[in-house]
């Protein structure tokens, strides 16, 4: 033990107690989550952070035959098998140019340790935003089943996508 080494509790003296009023109430703060924000086709749409595994510059793909259009191809990410699907081109707004990024999303799924991921094509991935929950508004459009609400941020809205209605509204191979 070095000597010259002696930790002391720190005392509850005015400096700590203003810093924990300058805190506030614990009651006060409201909850936030993160959301990480992209692109895709002309709309902006996000997913929960805890949802996102990783964004992705545009992988090789292998296509699938008589696969629906929304499905771009397989990919393999460090030995798995991930299936990329293309939101915007099946809602026709994909402008000419392709895709550069891919997010992956994970879900749980019934079994023990088994993970579903899927790929989201997206053109551009705008970052990651911790939001309060007044930010989050519940409505979601109606002619688009895999939104569960929407996210204002920059003074602009993103489409809030749940996976379980995008995996249900994007039927794909099961890998």
């Amino acid at each position: 033990m070095n000597p010259f080494l002696h930790l002391e509790p720190l005392a509850a003296d005015e400096s700590t107690g203003s810093l924990l009023e300058a805190l506030g109430p614990m009651e006060e703060r409201r909850p936030q989550s993160q959301y990480c924000v992209f692109r895709s086709g002309r709309e902006r749409m996000c997913l929960p952070v805890l949802d996102v595994e990783e964004v992705l510059d545009w992988p090789i793909l292998t296509k699938v035959p008589l696969s629906p259009a929304y499905l771009v191809g397989i990919f393999n990410l460090r030995g798995t098998i991930v299936p990329l699907i293309d939101i915007a081109m099946t809602e026709g707004r994909r402008p000419g140019l392709l895709p550069r990024h891919v997010v992956v999303a994970s879900l749980p799924t019934d079994g023990q340790h088994e993970i579903l991921r899927v790929g989201i094509a997206a053109d551009e991935v705008i970052g990651t935003y911790s939001v309060n929950s007044e930010e989050v508004l519940e409505q979601a459009p109606e002619n688009v089943p895999h939104c569960i609400g929407m996210l204002r941020h920059d003074d602009r809205l993103a489409l809030v996508i749940d996976l379980r209605r995008l995996l249900e509204a994007f039927p794909g191979p099961s890998i």
